[in-house]
């Protein structure tokens, strides 16, 4: 059966990347600039602006029937212009348990459901993985100067918690933003340097081990701590290497 939507706009990387692997890629008739994946895939798909600051004109012309946005990675004003003549599904992941939900949501929506319950099975079965590895108090950084981590209420603590890296952060919200002898007082076993939004690099981790000589700092890739979707298979494929190793 075809797609009751034959025309989408994507205004969130992950959730792209999760409708080209759901086989909806002839579908998409916009992405943001950020929508770097699948990259063979993508780089057909006309770029629409950013997820900040969406090129509404673009969106008109491209004349949609289903827009795809991110309570956090879109802003409300971009979203509330566009409802007013569009339909837009409005996803909103703090957890990976809402992200696999939101696959759900989207294999319904999109009639592609029985790849999608795949996905998910597939996704499940890597959460299932044990893991014996003792706890390791984690700050994750993703910004500096100033520098900033993540509060419990975002889908990266909740990554976090899964794979035994308890968050410093976790009674803060959203993005708080800290200075490294703050972070020296919550004596982390763990600092991880996220490769994004801030490329973190070798560079930086020597002036968080001077101001932190306690703990063990590490960079990491941010996109198997943040991206959601489909990519969760492959980010949760890696992070139970990874978290072997580091341990």
């Amino acid at each position: 059966m075809a797609s009751p939507y034959q025309r989408i706009v994507s205004l969130v990387p992950s959730l792209t990347e999760l409708l080209i692997d759901l086989g909806l890629k002839q579908h998409i008739v916009g992405r943001t600039r950020f929508c770097v994946h699948p990259a063979d895939k993508v780089k057909s798909i006309p770029i629409i602006g950013g997820t900040k600051n969406p090129r509404l004109d673009k969106i008109h012309e491209a004349n949609p029937d289903l827009i795809i946005a991110n309570k956090e990675e879109n802003r409300p004003q971009d979203v509330k212009s566009l409802m007013d003549d569009f339909e837009v599904k409005v996803t909103n992941i703090s957890t990976i348990e809402d992200a696999l939900i939101t696959i759900h949501e989207l294999g319904q929506k999109l009639d592609v459901a029985e790849k999608a319950k795949a996905l998910i099975s597939d996704i499940q079965e890597l959460l299932t993985e044990c893991l014996d590895e003792p706890e390791l108090s984690t700050a994750y950084i993703i910004w500096k100067e100033p520098w900033m981590s993540v509060g419990g209420d975002t889908y990266i603590h909740d990554v976090l918690e899964h794979w035994k890296l308890p968050n410093v952060f976790d009674d803060q919200s959203r993005y708080p933003k800290f200075d490294l002898q703050e972070l020296k007082s919550y004596n982390p076993d763990l600092i991880l340097l996220s490769s994004e939004p801030f490329p973190f690099k070798e560079k930086h981790i020597s002036q968080v081990e001077e101001a932190c000589p306690a703990a063990r700092v590490l960079l990491v890739e941010g996109e198997w701590f943040s991206w959601y979707g489909s990519h969760m298979k492959h980010a949760f494929e890696r992070l139970n290497v990874w978290r072997k190793a580091i341990s």
